[in-house]
């Protein structure tokens, strides 16, 4: 396929914003780039795309997400509000994954999968939960993604609190997953939930049962409770305790990261693990502010997620830049090289460790053909240089109006080509209220 009449953004480490290009494609790979007049000549006889004149880019990348949690839009948390995160898990977020089954976690997987397509997402690293249709979840969800044509990172969270029996069900599905898999669409990590509500033989036994190159995906130190757990417990703050447990890693992603301390961002530097943020997740449950741009700073590779929240990351670029403005009350916190730094170059370097057959994140020749159309029509001149400011205030979602996988046009002039978005979501909105009861019921235990 012959992409036509583009102007790229190739997101190069020195980015390039090439107008009058093609590229060209074979099979999942980017073949070549070069001028539309020296490609259209070489190549006459290829099926082309016509871009129009957009902007043609790689795909956006979310570094941690939920599935699940689309059956939370519009769901009634009985009683009182949850005052504060621990409540918000007890009352929203455990009740609910305790209330899916097979049916359900794939309809909560496809309006998400409809959303990053729509929105420009091509690459998604989630973490999932479903205590009671534990085995072979990551199947259902991963025959969804391979169905859909995007590429995902799957992992299923280990967690003690629904018992011992289910918290080893939980590294059997990740192992099973992990050996399994062999799409080149899909990857396999280990989830934890969280130290939280990991003992140390649990995160012990996890350690044991994983592979050596293996890493880990965990959330840590999203509220001040995670860390007096963990001093509780071990006598070590969150990071700390992980470290001895050898859960951290170049290979290990750390979602959240937003009550660490000035040790543990040392330690996480060192052991070169991955590090998560998700801005809009963050304000949502008031949990506070990382210190983001102290732990880019400490050398610590910061990447952008959105925990659940929809599938368009430019929203998560806006969150990123604008909450250390006003935590700091400074509007000199948080540049725009800085939201590109962790949305396009550390992104795009954490799903090369999960898919590193090819570059992924860049219009290069033998790059994954993963891309974007962009309707955007700037008003002020747009260069390499000023391009993170015209994704935060200029560019929207609703602007994509084409999306590629792996060569394979999944979107194209804003009509989906691989998923009915009208029949999910009138099957989503069957299963949603049954989903929705279970999940009451779940919660009158607590109350």
């Amino acid at each position: 396929m012959l992409i036509t009449n583009a102007t790229l953004v190739t997101w190069e480490e020195e980015n390039r914003i090439l107008e009058n290009h093609a590229v060209l494609i074979e099979n999942d790979r980017i073949k070549e780039i070069g001028t539309n007049s020296d490609l259209t000549a070489k190549n006459p006889k290829e099926e082309k795309l016509d871009a129009r004149g957009q902007y043609v880019m790689p795909g956006n990348i979310c570094a941690h997400t939920h599935f699940y949690g689309a059956y939370a839009r519009g769901m009634a948390i009985p009683g009182n509000a949850p005052k504060d995160f621990p409540e918000i898990l007890q009352k929203l977020w455990w009740p609910l994954d305790r209330s899916l089954d097979a049916g359900s976690i794939k309809f909560s997987v496809l309006p998400c999968l409809v959303d990053a397509i729509k929105h420009g997402t091509t690459t998604l690293i989630d973490h999932h939960a479903s205590p009671n249709a534990i085995d072979g979840s990551l199947d259902i969800i991963g025959n969804e993604v391979e169905k859909a044509g995007l590429r995902a990172v799957l992992c299923y969270e280990v967690t003690d609190r629904d018992g011992e029996e289910k918290m080893k069900a939980g590294i059997n599905e990740n192992l099973r997953f992990i050996k399994k898999t062999k799409s080149p669409l899909l990857a396999g990590t280990f989830g934890l939930h969280a130290s939280l509500t990991l003992s140390d033989s649990s995160l012990a036994l996890c350690r044991q049962s994983a592979p050596d190159d293996v890493g880990f995906h965990v959330h840590t130190a999203e509220h001040e409770s995670d860390e007096y757990d963990s001093l509780n417990k071990s006598g070590l703050r969150v990071i700390d305790r992980l470290q001895r447990h050898s859960i951290l890693g170049p290979k290990t992603i750390t979602a959240h990261g937003v009550h660490i301390d000035a040790r543990e961002t040392q330690i996480l530097a060192e052991t070169e693990t991955w590090l998560s943020h998700q801005p809009r997740s963050n304000m949502n449950n008031g949990v506070g502010v990382a210190q983001i741009e102290s732990m880019l700073r400490a050398g610590i590779k910061v990447c952008l997620g959105n925990d659940g929240f929809s599938n368009a990351m430019w929203e998560e670029w806006k969150a990123a830049y604008l909450l250390q403005k006003i935590h700091h009350r400074d509007p000199r916190r948080m540049g725009g090289y800085d939201v590109q730094q962790m949305a396009i170059y550390n992104n795009a370097a954490l799903a090369n460790l999960f898919f590193p057959t090819a570059t992924i994140g860049q219009l290069v020749p033998g790059a994954l053909a993963d891309i974007i159309f962009v309707d955007y029509h700037p008003n002020t001149p747009m260069t390499a240089g000023n391009l993170p400011w015209h994704v935060i205030f200029g560019m929207q979602q609703s602007m994509v109006t084409s999306s590629i996988v792996a060569g394979k046009v999944l979107m194209k002039d804003r009509e989906l080509l691989t998923l009915d978005e009208k029949e999910i979501g009138e099957k989503a909105r069957e299963i949603a209220p049954k989903v929705w009861e279970r999940y009451q019921k779940e919660v009158a235990k607590i109350m």
